[in-house]
C-alpha cells in the first residue's frame, strides 16, 4: 500500500485518487470507499429496489465491480463520487428492469396504493441532495433550487421518467423536462 492511500481520511477522501489506488491493486482503497460510501450507496440502492436485502447484494456487486473497473475510471470525464454512485445506481436500474412486470390488483388495493402515493407526493418534497459534500458538483448543485435538484435526483439517481417524475411531484410534465433542461445546462455552466 502506498503512502499517499494510508494518508487518506475516510471522512475527507479523494475518490479519484482511491479509484486509481484500486486500479494498482491496492485493496485498502477499496475499503476506504466502502467506509466512506457504503451506507450513502445503500440508501440510493433501495430506494431505486424497493428492498434492502436485495440492495445488500447490488452493492457488493457494484463494489465488485467497482474493483474490477476502476482501471476504466477516467478523472477527465467526472468525478470519482460520480463514477462510483453510477456504477451502484446502473446495477440497480438493471435489476428493476429485469424483475419489472405488472400487478393487476383489486379496487381496495389500488385506493390504498393511491392514498400511500399521495403521501409520497407530499414527502417528496425533502431536499434529496441534504447528504451532499463540498466538491464542484455538490457546490454547483446547492445552487439549484431544492424542487429542481429533486428532479434531478429521480431522473438519475432514482432512474424515473419525466413523466414519472411529473406525478411524482405532482407537476406538469413540460415542467419537470423544462427544469432538468434548465438544471443540467446550469450545472454544465457551473462545472466548466
Amino acid at each position: 500500500m502506498t503512502d499517499d492511500v494510508a494518508a487518506f481520511n475516510p471522512s475527507a477522501a479523494d475518490h479519484g485518487a482511491l479509484l486509481e489506488a484500486c486500479a494498482r491493486g491496492e485493496r485498502q482503497a477499496l475499503q476506504q470507499l466502502y467506509a466512506q460510501e457504503g451506507s450513502r450507496l445503500l440508501g440510493v440502492v433501495v430506494r431505486i429496489v424497493g428492498d434492502r436485502g436485495i440492495a445488500e447484494d447490488i452493492i457488493h456487486d457494484a463494489f465488485v465491480n467497482i474493483w474490477n473497473k476502476a482501471h476504466t475510471f477516467d478523472a477527465t470525464r467526472g468525478s470519482g463520487k460520480t463514477w462510483i454512485f453510477s456504477v451502484a445506481r446502473h446495477l440497480a436500474l438493471n435489476h428493476v428492469r429485469t424483475r419489472h412486470r405488472e400487478v393487476t390488483v383489486d379496487d381496495e388495493t389500488a385506493d390504498r396504493l393511491d392514498a400511500e402515493r399521495a403521501h409520497e407526493v407530499e414527502t417528496d418534497m425533502q431536499d434529496h441532495f441534504d447528504w451532499l459534500g463540498h466538491g464542484d458538483l455538490d457546490r454547483c448543485l446547492a445552487q439549484l433550487a431544492p424542487e429542481r435538484r429533486n428532479c434531478l435526483f429521480h431522473a438519475y439517481v432514482d432512474g424515473f421518467s419525466h413523466p414519472e417524475i411529473a406525478t411524482r411531484m405532482d407537476r406538469p410534465l413540460g415542467t419537470v423536462k423544462a427544469w432538468i433542461k434548465r438544471s443540467l445546462a446550469a450545472l454544465r455552466e457551473c462545472l466548466s
